[in-house]
């Protein structure tokens, strides 16, 4: 502990901790998520994962790694802000017993937010285990008080990640992740392996959280309502909106059953809301997404990820590479100067990534000028245009340069090429569109699949479809289905 800073020590602590608890999250998940799929496959439906490819949520890899993105979400997050409030009540409280109340309604609220609509053991774990953990853990770990200087020492530390915080706040927008994904992440082979990694184990931990209506096949039953012409015509308006008629005496998303004139919608044993079939008919996705949202036990949850992932991460990240930086310096250095260098080596890393990221970054281009930046010899200008087509809903085949950018090398560039292509109602483009279901790369081939719903041409569907079936990769799968729905397409009993 004297060579590796404690912060670094006890923010591994708490992501090892998230780990094992991400882990076995996604793993009670997949199972769960199995068992439905294997439902809806014995009843005859198309499965989403395919059946190529939910055997692999039986296995132990896909929890593991898909359990990493809780870990650097809500576990970053909540060993940060146990560690902060650690250290504020040790050096700026002086242990205060009464203001100790503060911290302790604060995990309270945590708590309540995470059951708010039914308890949630998995969730609360985190609340329960890693705050109260980290927060000990720091005041065990943390160096004695110094007579002086101790809110100053705490400042100089905070200080970087405060002007790194700015300065990547200067360039959020709409397009932040987009960007960030294409610049600095499929712009290069290491990039390209962390983001291939993201896409192809997100959607294990994303079925997690996931409320009904972001689920992609939910399952219903409708066998306690007794008039069978009712049962058939809300059979055909679920099918309408993914809902898929399973058996009896499966586990079900939403159970329907009938008191009197009225319509009784459960989920998971629980009666969520009332309604007539008259009301209904008459809007069935207004009431389906009304009970998404009444029966969303993870509302809370998602958003304290989402937070923990925007905030927690980053700076948690800075914080560990600040302690290794540090440990490794104090070989040479006094403990004062290897603390300096390791905040000038962070604070140059964090800087270096906004020049890259700012770089690639192309100002707005005027339309006048889209057909002078496809001839860029910047990738990036090329892709900027592209933009501006798919904004404008402009034709990509009336461009010179376009028949020389469908080979391009850049993931990006084929990538939003083949979102433009969405738009294009030219018919010598609809082969070229179904061209790129055959790219290398993940994330156009997605894009592939959503430009072809977007062009509403139906010939489609049978290539879309064959491939749904053959696919290996989830993430195809979930656009693919997408692009099928898109162009009117459903399920229909195989058997």
């Amino acid at each position: 502990m004297n060579r590796c800073s404690y912060t670094t020590s006890v923010l591994l602590l708490g992501l090892l901790v998230a780990q094992v608890l991400g882990t076995i999250q996604v793993y009670l998940s997949n199972g769960h998520l199995y068992r439905t799929l294997m439902t809806i496959k014995d009843a005859g439906y198309l499965t989403i994962p395919n059946q190529l490819t939910l055997y692999s949520l039986q296995e132990f890899g896909p929890a593991f790694f898909g359990g990493l993105f809780f870990t650097l979400s809500i576990g970053a997050g909540l060993s940060l802000s146990s560690l902060a409030a650690a250290w504020v009540w040790d050096r700026l409280l002086f242990r205060n017993k009464y203001l100790l109340l503060v911290f302790f309604l604060l995990w309270v609220g945590c708590l309540a937010g995470a059951n708010r609509r039914g308890l949630c053991p998995m969730v609360s774990s985190y609340f329960l285990v890693i705050p109260p953990m980290i927060f000990v853990t720091t005041l065990r770990w943390m160096p004695a008080r110094s007579s002086q200087g101790t809110w100053l020492k705490g400042m100089a530390h905070f200080i970087p990640i405060l002007l790194l915080g700015l300065l990547w706040t200067s360039q959020m927008d709409r397009q932040l992740f987009l960007d960030f994904r294409d610049n600095l992440l499929l712009s290069n082979p290491l990039g390209t392996r962390i983001n291939d990694f993201y896409y192809h184990y997100t959607l294990y931990p994303a079925e997690v959280f996931k409320s009904l209506d972001q689920k992609i096949l939910r399952t219903c039953n409708l066998e306690n309502i007794q008039t069978e012409s009712l049962v058939r015509s809300m059979q055909r308006e679920f099918l309408n909106h993914d809902y898929l008629h399973v058996a009896e005496d499966a586990e079900v998303d939403l159970k329907v059953g009938q008191e009197g004139n009225n319509l009784v919608f459960e989920n998971r044993g629980r009666t969520i809301l009332r309604t007539t079939p008259k009301d209904f008919f008459s809007s069935p996705e207004t009431v389906l997404e009304d009970f998404s949202l009444k029966s969303d036990m993870h509302a809370f949850f998602r958003r304290f990820t989402f937070v923990s992932l925007l905030i927690g991460f980053p700076i948690s990240l800075y914080l560990i590479l600040y302690g290794l930086f540090r440990f490794v310096s104090r070989f040479f250095l006094d403990v004062r100067t290897s603390s300096v260098i390791a905040s000038i080596l962070c604070f140059f890393i964090g800087i270096a990534l906004l020049v890259l990221f700012h770089q690639g970054r192309v100002g707005e281009i005027e339309v006048k000028d889209v057909a002078e930046a496809l001839g860029s010899e910047r990738w990036q200008k090329r892709v900027a245009a592209l933009k501006i087509i798919q904004q404008r809903g402009m034709e990509l085949g009336d461009f010179q340069a376009y028949q020389s950018m469908l080979g391009s090398p850049h993931i990006p560039e084929r990538y939003w090429m083949t979102r433009t292509l969405g738009i294009s109602r030219r018919p010598e483009t609809y082969n070229d569109l179904l061209a790129f279901l055959d790219d290398p790369h993940l994330n156009v081939v997605c894009m592939a699949f959503y430009a072809l719903g977007q062009r509403g041409d139906r010939r489609a569907v049978k290539e879309i479809l064959k491939r749904t079936e053959t696919s290996t990769d989830w993430y195809n799968q979930w656009y693919a289905y997408k692009a099928l729905r898109t162009l009117g397409w459903k399920q229909t009993r195989s058997k």
